[in-house]
C-alpha cells in the first residue's frame, strides 16, 4: 500500500542500482580475485535491505517529522558513499579486465606496491565506516517506529466536491468559454461519449474550472442533461470503487453491491438512454484497460452525453479524451491579487489598514507566480494579521521553500511529486541544479542523468539515451516540465516546481546565483553555478574539505570572456574524485588540462566546449567510466589522446564546428558502444582510416567525414559499412576541392552509399565528374534535405527528382553546370510528379549556368509544394523561370544580371528580393506581400507597379538605386520596417503619413532631407541616420509631444546635424542615444535629465563643438557612458558630477582631454562602476589609484595607447578588481613588470593581469 500511495520512496531507486551493482558478475569475480573481504558487502546489503524495507514509510513520515527527515538525509549520504565506493570498485575491475594500468598520479607507484595491495586496504577501510553508519541508521528505524508496509497518509487532500463560489473564482471566464466550446465539438468516441481533459500542475485551479463549468447556466440551456454526476477519484483509480461512487451519486441512495458486474449492471440501467455529464475530478489513472473497464456502462447514455476529467498528468489525457486536452494555464498577477485579497480582507478592501498592506500583498503574490492555490493558501495564512511586520515575515519567510504548514501550499505540489516511481524522483531532484527559470534542452538533461548513474545501464534493445527521453516525456506529462515560451526547442520548470526540486534535494543539490552567499554544505552532491567574467577561487574553497562533489556545473550567463582560476581547475577539481559530471565549458584562459585529470577515474561526463584548450593530456584516456565528451568549438584544438581507444564505455563524442583537428587517432574502431560521433578528420597516410568505422555500427544523429580526398583506396569507404548503419539520419561528406584524381573521388562516393533511413545528406567539394547511381534513387525514400555544394567538375545534376520526402534542395558552387535539363527531374518514364515534396530550392554560385528547361509533361506541374526559390549569383543565367508556382511564399534573385524574365505567377508570395538583377521585372500584382527588398537597380526610379497595389506591405528595403526619385503614399502609410541605403535622391517627406512604422534606418541617402519631424513617426520605436545631410531633428510649432515609442535613436556621420527640437527631446522610453561625426553639433537635448528618464546608453563620439552637458546634467538612470574625441567636452569633464549616477556600470573615455595628466580625480566616478576604459589620452601621465580605491564593485579595467603613462599614483587597485588589461602604454609596461616593476605590487593581486595581448 506504502508504495502505491508515495509511488516509491526515494532512495529506493538508489538501492536497487547498488543492489545491481553489487551482483553483478564482474564484481563478484573481482571480489573473490582480489581477496577483498566479501561477508562485509554482504552485511552491508543485508543492513541496507532491511532500512529499505522501511523507506516508504520513512518517506511519508519526514513531511511531519523533522527527526525522520535528518534520519532519511544521513541514510542519503551514507548511501551515496557506498555507491561510490562500489563504483570504484567496478572501475578497477574494468581496469583489470582492460589489463592497463592508467597514467596518473596516483597509479604511477600502484606497480610497486602490488603486493601491498593498497587498493584492498582503502577500499575495506571505507567500507566497515560506512558500514557502522548504516548500521546505526538502521538500529535507529525502530527507535523512529519506521515499520515495513507503511506508509504516511498526511499528503491526503480533502475530496473536491461540484460546489463552488464563482465570487471567489478571478480569471477564469476565457477558460470557460473555452472548455463549453471543446464541449460543443462533436467529436466524441465511436461509443457515442465525447471527453474533455483539464490538464496543469496541482493547485492551477483544474477542478475550480470544472466546477463553474459544471455549474453554468449556459450548460443548463444548452446541452439539457438529463443526469449530472461528479466523482472526485484521486490517487487510487479503482474501477469497483469509481462505478459505485457514479452510481451512488446518480441514485443518492448508499450501495450494499460487492461485486463490479452486479454494479455495472445497474448503472447501465440509470443512464440507460439518458443524456448525462460526468466530471471525474483528480485523475491518475495511466492504465488504458481500466479506463475502458470504467466507461463500459458510460456507453449506454444517450447521444451527446460527456465527461470531463481533471488532471495532472497529459498520459491520462490521452488515454481519455476525445479532444485536445486543455492546458490550464496561470493567473495574471492581476487576477492573481484580486483572489488573494479577498481571502486575506474578505470585504474589507477600502479600510485604510488593507491599503497600508497592498504594496507587500502585491509583492507576495508576485512569488504565487500565478497559481490560484498559492494566492487563496497564502491569503487565507495572512487573513488575521494587520501588523505590516508580519505580512513582511510572510513575504520573506521559509513559506517559499515550501513548508508543511496544515493546508499549505506543500501538499497540492508534494503530492505530485509523492506519486512519482522512485526512478522519477531521482531524476526530478537533480534538475535543482539548474537556477530559476534556466532554460535546458532535453539532450543535455538525459546526458547528466546518465552520468550520475540515475538511469538503467544499456542492453540490447534498450539505449540509456531513449530511457532518459521517456523518463523525460513522463516527468513533463505530470506539469514538472513545461515547454519554454523563448525557444520551443527548451524547457524549463515552472518557478513553484523549481521550489520543489530545491525542496526534495535539500543538502545535496545545490545552485549558487552571482549575488549568493558561497556557504556549501559538505553533503552536496550535485554543484551548479552562475559564472562570471572572473569566478574567484574562494567560491570553490568549500570543496577542499568535501571530496564527495559529483557534478560541477556552470552555467549562464556567458560574458565575452570568462576566466576560472588556474588552482581551480588544475589543483581542486581533479582531487575531487568522485565527479561524475565535470564541465568547463566557455572558460576562455583553458588551453591545457593536467595529467591528474585521468584520476577522476568515476568521471563520465567532461565538457570541454568553447574552451581554449589545444591538447588533452593522455591521461584522459585512463576514464575508463566516460560516457560523453564534448568538444564544441574548441578552436585551438589540434589533436586528439593516442589511446582514444581505451575509452570502451564512451557513448558520446562531440567535435562540432572543433576545425584545426587535423586526423582522429588510431584505434577508434574499439570505440564499440559510440552512439554519437559528430566529426571523423581523415589524416593525410596517419591516423585512424574510415574502415575503423565499420566496427561502429550503433552511430546515429549527424556524423560528418572531413578530408575524403586523403582515402586511396575506395575499398575502404565500402569497409565503413554506411549502408549497414541504420540509425544515423544525417551525413555530411566533404573533400577539399581540390583533386587529381576525379575517378578515384567518384569510386569513394560511390562506395559510402549510406542506409536508406538517412534523412539529411550534404556532399561538400567533391572531385568527381558524376555523381554515383545511388544519389537520386527514389529507394532513399527518408531524404528531407539534400545540399550539394562546390562539386566544380560536375558538368550535370544528379536526378533528384523523384526523391518522394525531398523538402530542402542546396545546389551550390557548380562551376561547370551550364544547363538544368529534363535530367534533374528523374525517370522520364515515371507517372510521379517530380518534387512533389519540395518546400525549398536554393541555386547559388553557378557562374556557367545558361538555361533552366522544364520537364514537358506538365509544366504546371513543376514544384507543386515549393514555398522558397532562391537564385543567387548566377551571372549568366537568361532563361525562364518556371511559370507557375502556387505554393510560393519567398521569391530571392541576385545578382543574376542576364536573367530576363517576368517573375512567375505566385499568388501567395509572402517576400520577394530582387537584387542587382535589373532585366526581372514584376508582371502580376503581388496583393499579399509583406516584404520586399530591391537592391541595384540604377535605373529604377518608382517601385514596381506590382508592388504599388500591396496593401499588406509590412517591411521594405532599398539599396543602392541612385534613380529612385519618391515613395507612394499607399505604402508609407502601412510600413512597418524601413531601410534605405545608396539612395541619395530619394526624397522622404515628412508630409506623408508613417502611422506604423517602428524601424527606420536611412544610410547614406535622402540628401534632400535637412529637419526630420518626428511627430510624423507616432509608432518610431528604433531609429538610425548614417551619412546623412541632416540638420535637425525636430517637432511642429515647437509643442515638444511625448514620444512614447522612441527606444533607440542613433545618428552618425552627419557632419551638418546640429541641433535637438527647441525644449528638449521627450521620449520617456529611450534606452540608447548615439551621436558620432556630427562637426556641428554643439548642444544634447536639453532637459535630458527628466525628458529621458529610461536613458541607459550614451555614446558620444568625435563632435568637436560639443562643450556642456545641458542644464540638470544626465539622466540618473544611465547605465553605460562613452565618450570618444570630444575635445571640447572633455576639456571640462572634472563638471560632468557623474558621482550622481548611482546606476553607471560602464564609463569609457577616450581622445584628448586639456590640462589631464591623472585620472580620475578625486570623487569623479560613482561607486557603482564595475567597467572602466581610458585610452588615447595623450597626456596622461598617471593613473590616480586613490581615486580608484572608492569603486568597490570595479571588476575590469583597460588601458590603451596612453604613450606617457608612466606609474600609478597612490595604493593598490580596488581589491574587487578581476581584469586588468593594458595595451600600447610602453611606460607604464616597464612598471608592471612581473615581481620586479615599481608599481608591480600594486596590481599583484589582481587574478588577470594581460599587457599588450600577454597574460603575465
Amino acid at each position: 500500500m506504502a508504495a502505491e500511495l508515495v509511488g516509491g520512496a526515494f532512495l529506493s531507486a538508489f538501492l536497487q542500482v547498488l543492489f545491481d551493482r553489487m551482483a553483478s558478475p564482474e564484481v563478484v569475480d573481482f571480489i573473490k580475485g582480489q581477496s577483498l573481504n566479501r561477508p562485509l558487502f554482504q552485511k552491508l546489503e543485508a543492513t541496507l535491505l532491511s532500512i529499505n524495507a522501511v523507506l516508504d514509510d520513512a518517506e511519508g513520515k519526514q513531511i511531519v517529522n523533522q527527526n525522520v527527515k535528518k534520519w532519511l538525509n544521513e541514510l542519503k549520504d551514507a548511501v551515496y558513499d557506498a555507491e561510490d565506493l562500489m563504483d570504484e570498485v567496478s572501475t578497477e575491475a574494468l581496469r583489470c579486465k582492460l589489463g592497463a594500468e592508467p597514467q596518473t598520479s596516483t597509479t604511477k607507484v600502484r606497480k610497486f606496491f602490488t603486493s601491498l595491495n593498497p587498493f584492498r586496504r582503502r577500499t575495506e577501510s571505507k567500507l566497515l565506516e560506512i558500514l557502522g553508519r548504516v548500521e546505526y541508521l538502521e538500529r535507529q528505524k525502530d527507535v523512529l517506529s519506521l515499520r515495513e508496509g507503511f506508509g504516511e497518509k498526511c499528503l491526503r487532500k480533502l475530496p473536491a466536491t461540484s460546489l463552488v463560489d464563482e465570487s471567489s473564482v478571478y480569471g477564469r471566464d476565457d477558460d470557460k468559454e473555452a472548455i463549453l466550446k471543446l464541449l460543443h465539438t462533436d467529436d466524441s468516441s465511436s461509443d457515442g461519449i465525447g471527453v474533455v481533459a483539464i490538464v496543469g500542475m496541482g493547485g492551477i485551479g483544474k477542478t475550480t474550472l470544472a466546477q463553474i463549468v459544471y455549474n453554468d447556466s449556459e450548460m443548463k440551456q444548452v446541452f439539457k442533461f438529463d443526469i449530472k454526476v461528479w466523482v472526485c477519484v484521486s490517487e487510487n483509480f479503482d474501477v469497483f470503487r469509481v462505478t459505485k461512487a457514479i452510481l451512488e451519486a446518480i441514485t443518492c441512495l448508499s450501495c450494499d453491491v460487492g461485486e463490479l458486474n452486479l454494479l455495472q449492471v445497474k448503472l447501465t440501467d440509470c443512464l440507460m438512454d439518458k443524456k448525462f455529464l460526468l466530471v471525474l475530478d483528480d485523475v491518475w489513472n495511466e492504465n488504458y484497460v481500466h479506463w475502458e473497464a470504467l466507461k463500459k456502462p458510460l456507453t449506454h447514455g444517450a447521444q451527446g452525453s460527456k465527461i470531463i476529467v481533471t488532471t495532472r498528468n497529459e498520459s491520462v489525457a490521452s488515454i481519455m479524451c476525445t479532444v485536445p486536452s486543455y492546458h490550464l494555464k496561470q493567473l495574471e498577477d492581476e487576477q492573481c491579487w484580486l483572489l488573494f485579497a479577498k481571502h486575506a480582507f474578505g470585504n474589507k478592501s477600502f479600510r485604510e489598514e488593507v491599503v497600508n498592506l497592498e504594496t507587500i500583498g502585491k509583492e507576495i503574490v508576485k512569488k504565487c507566480h500565478g497559481l490560484p492555490l498559492a494566492a487563496k493558501t497564502v491569503g487565507g495564512l495572512l487573513r488575521s494579521k494587520r501588523d505590516i511586520n508580519e505580512w513582511r515575515n510572510v513575504l520573506e519567510s521559509s513559506v517559499w521553500d515550501l513548508s508543511n504548514d496544515d493546508d499549505n501550499i506543500a501538499p497540492a505540489l508534494l503530492l505530485s511529486y509523492h506519486y512519482l516511481p522512485s526512478y522519477l524522483k531521482r531524476c526530478f531532484a537533480y534538475c535543482a541544479i539548474f537556477p530559476k527559470d534556466y532554460d535546458f534542452k532535453i539532450e543535455n538533461l538525459v546526458l547528466l542523468w546518465m552520468a550520475e548513474g540515475l538511469l538503467p545501464q544499456p542492453t540490447r534493445n534498450r539505449r540509456p539515451e531513449d530511457v532518459g527521453v521517456e523518463y523525460f516525456n513522463n516527468l513533463r506529462s505530470r506539469s514538472f516540465f513545461q515547454q519554454s515560451s523563448d525557444n520551443k526547442k527548451l524547457f524549463v520548470m515552472h518557478d513553484l516546481i523549481h521550489d520543489l526540486a530545491i525542496f526534495v534535494s535539500q543538502g545535496f543539490c545545490l545552485s549558487l546565483g552571482v549575488n549568493d552567499s558561497n556557504e556549501i554544505p559538505k553533503t552536496v552532491r550535485h554543484f551548479s553555478y552562475a559564472r562570471t567574467s572572473f569566478d574567484d577561487s574562494q567560491k570553490f574553497n568549500a570543496f577542499h574539505e568535501t571530496k564527495c562533489l559529483r557534478t560541477f556545473l556552470p552555467l549562464r550567463p556567458f560574458h565575452w570572456f570568462e576566466i576560472l582560476p588556474y588552482p581551480v581547475y588544475h589543483d581542486l577539481l581533479p582531487s575531487l574524485k568522485c565527479l561524475r559530471a565535470l564541465s568547463l565549458s566557455r572558460y576562455d584562459n583553458i588551453t591545457e588540462l593536467p595529467d591528474s585529470i585521468g584520476d577522476l577515474q568515476l568521471l563520465r561526463y567532461l565538457d570541454l566546449s568553447y574552451t581554449a584548450i589545444e591538447r588533452l593530456p593522455e591521461s584522459v584516456c585512463a576514464l575508463y567510466n566516460l560516457l560523453t565528451l564534448l568538444l564544441v568549438d574548441c578552436g585551438s584544438l589540434i589533436q586528439l589522446p593516442n589511446q582514444m581507444g581505451k575509452l570502451v564505455n564512451l557513448r558520446r563524442l562531440d567535435l562540432s564546428r572543433t576545425r584545426r583537428l587535423k586526423e582522429m587517432p588510431l584505434q577508434m574502431s574499439k570505440l564499440a558502444n559510440l552512439q554519437t560521433l559528430t566529426a571523423f578528420i581523415l589524416g593525410n597516410h596517419s591516423g585512424s582510416s574510415i574502415s575503423e568505422l565499420g566496427e561502429l555500427q550503433q552511430l546515429r544523429g549527424r556524423l560528418t567525414i572531413i578530408n575524403l580526398q586523403n582515402v586511396v583506396n575506395p575499398r575502404d569507404a565500402l569497409e565503413a559499412k554506411f549502408k549497414d548503419k541504420e540509425h544515423l539520419n544525417e551525413l555530411i561528406l566533404t573533400w577539399s576541392g581540390h583533386t587529381l584524381d576525379t575517378s578515384t573521388e567518384r569510386d569513394v562516393l560511390s562506395m559510402l552509399q549510406p542506409h536508406t533511413n538517412l534523412e539529411k545528406l550534404s556532399i561538400e567539394s567533391y572531385g568527381g565528374t558524376k555523381f554515383p547511381d545511388w544519389l537520386g534513387d527514389c529507394s532513399f525514400s527518408n531524404i528531407a534535405s539534400l545540399r550539394l555544394s562546390h562539386c566544380k567538375y560536375c558538368f550535370f545534376l544528379p536526378p533528384l527528382g523523384q526523391l518522394p520526402s525531398l523538402k530542402e534542395l542546396f545546389i551550390i558552387g557548380f562551376d561547370a553546370v551550364e544547363r538544368v535539363g529534363v535530367e534533374f527531374y528523374g525517370n522520364g518514364s515515371s507517372t510521379v510528379k517530380p518534387f512533389r515534396s519540395l518546400e525549398i530550392l536554393w541555386f547559388e554560385r553557378m557562374s556557367e549556368w545558361q538555361e533552366w528547361f522544364f520537364f514537358d509533361k506538365d509544366a504546371e506541374g513543376h514544384f507543386p509544394c515549393l514555398q522558397e526559390l532562391h537564385i543567387r549569383k548566377c551571372p549568366r543565367l537568361s532563361g525562364a523561370l518556371p511559370d507557375y508556382l502556387p505554393s510560393l511564399r519567398k521569391l530571392m534573385i541576385i545578382d543574376c544580371q542576364q536573367l530576363m524574365v517576368a517573375l512567375p505567377q505566385t499568388p501567395t508570395i509572402y517576400e520577394l528580393h530582387l537584387g542587382y538583377s535589373d532585366k526581372v521585372f514584376l508582371k502580376h500584382i503581388v496583393p499579399g506581400l509583406h516584404k520586399f527588398t530591391i537592391r541595384g537597380c540604377s535605373t529604377l526610379e518608382s517601385l514596381p507597379t506590382g508592388i504599388m497595389h500591396c496593401r499588406c506591405l509590412g517591411e521594405l528595403t532599398i539599396c543602392d538605386c541612385p534613380s529612385l526619385l519618391s515613395l507612394q503614399d499607399f505604402i508609407l502609410s502601412t510600413l512597418r520596417r524601413l531601410d534605405i541605403m545608396r539612395c541619395k535622391r530619394l526624397e522622404l517627406p515628412m508630409s506623408s503619413s508613417y502611422a506604423s512604422l517602428q524601424t527606420l534606418w536611412m544610410s547614406f541617402s535622402c540628401f534632400s532631407l535637412k529637419s526630420f519631424q518626428l511627430q510624423s513617426f507616432p509608432k518610431l520605436n528604433h531609429l538610425r541616420i548614417r551619412g546623412c545631410k541632416l540638420n535637425s531633428l525636430s517637432v511642429s510649432d515647437g509643442s515638444n509631444p511625448a514620444l512614447p515609442s522612441l527606444n533607440s535613436l542613433r545618428i552618425s556621420l552627419c557632419p551638418k546635424f546640429e541641433s535637438f527640437p527647441a525644449g528638449g527631446l521627450h521620449a520617456p522610453n529611450l534606452t540608447v542615444l548615439e551621436i558620432s561625426d556630427s562637426m556641428e553639433l554643439k548642444a544634447l537635448p536639453e532637459n535630458m535629465h527628466s525628458l529621458l528618464p529610461s536613458l541607459n546608453s550614451l555614446k558620444i563620439r568625435n563632435c568637436l563643438e560639443l562643450e556642456f552637458f545641458p542644464e540638470g546634467g544626465l539622466p540618473s538612470n544611465l547605465n553605460s557612458f562613452s565618450v570618444s574625441f570630444c575635445e571640447k567636452l572633455t576639456a571640462n569633464f572634472m563638471h560632468w558630477d557623474l558621482q550622481r549616477l548611482g546606476s553607471l556600470k560602464y564609463f569609457s573615455i577616450r581622445g584628448k582631454c586639456e590640462g589631464v595628466d591623472s585620472f580620475p580625480g578625486e570623487g569623479f566616478l560613482p561607486s557603482s562602476l564595475t567597467f572602466l576604459y581610458i585610452a588615447e589620452i595623450p597626456n596622461l601621465r598617471s593613473l590616480n589609484n586613490k581615486a580608484l580605491q572608492h569603486l568597490n564593485s570595479l571588476k575590469t579595467l583597460k588601458i590603451r595607447r596612453c604613450p606617457h603613462l608612466q606609474s600609478m599614483s597612490g595604493p593598490e587597485l580596488p581589491e574587487a578588481l578581476s581584469v586588468l588589461r593594458i595595451k600600447d602604454c610602453p611606460l607604464l609596461k616597464e612598471r608592471l613588470l612581473k615581481n620586479k616593476g615599481e608599481d608591480w605590487p600594486k596590481v599583484a593581486f589582481v587574478p588577470i593581469v594581460e599587457i599588450d595581448d600577454v597574460v603575465i
